[in-house]
């Protein structure tokens, strides 16, 4: 069920190409997922992750959308990760994107999109080609989708690690990179490890607050 929902019948297009495809078709209003999901076709449920997590990748990141996103992301990969087929519920097929944000995703994320594109070939098989081993990959992508969900105000890159990880582990996926998806687990234990280290720097501050208003 992942494989298909994942590469579909066609050969698959560069993200780039998909991005440009979606600019065009809806460059000055507001949509909806469902249309989205509409013109990507059969392919539409992964590639609607890795288009919800590249803003959080770039510098034009769209203020209050990561709860949204997040939960969208971790809805399907859920699924995915499940062995169930692609599905979400009609509130969220009705989340609403901003006014030129595919346009806002191309100016912010072309160059990094480009630049994982240009490196991305099938590798290690043996990582990628079985249903539990992408089952598993899914479940990455779904966990970081709910690292998008957590109130983390003030700290920085929280919403940028997980979205890298969402990008260039469903990219590879899609391309059946191993190399790709090896790199995407890597950058995950290093995102837990930062979260880890600033929840330690912010019990210890609370700490010695309490310490001194207690003196």
């Amino acid at each position: 069920m992942f494989h298909q929902a994942v590469t579909g019948a066609d050969p698959l297009k560069k993200l780039s190409e998909e991005l440009h495809l979606l600019a065009g078709e809806f460059s000055e209003r507001r949509v909806a997922l469902h249309e989205v999901m509409e013109v990507l076709g059969a392919r539409a449920s992964g590639l609607l992750i890795i288009i919800l997590a590249l803003p959080f990748c770039a510098p034009v990141s769209i203020p209050g959308l990561s709860v949204p996103f997040g939960l969208v992301i971790l809805f399907i990969a859920a699924r995915f990760a499940l062995g169930l087929p692609p599905w979400l519920p009609k509130r969220l097929l009705a989340t609403q994107l901003p006014p030129k944000f595919f346009r806002a995703v191309l100016e912010g994320a072309s160059k990094f999109i480009g630049w994982i594109e240009r490196r991305l070939k099938p590798r290690w098989p043996w990582w990628t080609d079985t249903p539990m081993r992408l089952r598993l990959h899914s479940a990455m992508v779904g966990f970081c989708g709910f690292l998008l969900l957590l109130p983390l105000v003030g700290m920085p890159f929280t919403n940028t690690l997980p979205a890298l990880v969402i990008v260039i582990g469903m990219l590879g996926m899609m391309e059946r990179d191993g190399v790709a998806i090896a790199a995407a687990y890597g950058l995950l234990v290093a995102t837990l490890g930062y979260l880890g280290m600033f929840a330690r720097v912010m019990m210890e501050i609370v700490q010695r607050f309490q310490v001194w208003i207690e003196a």
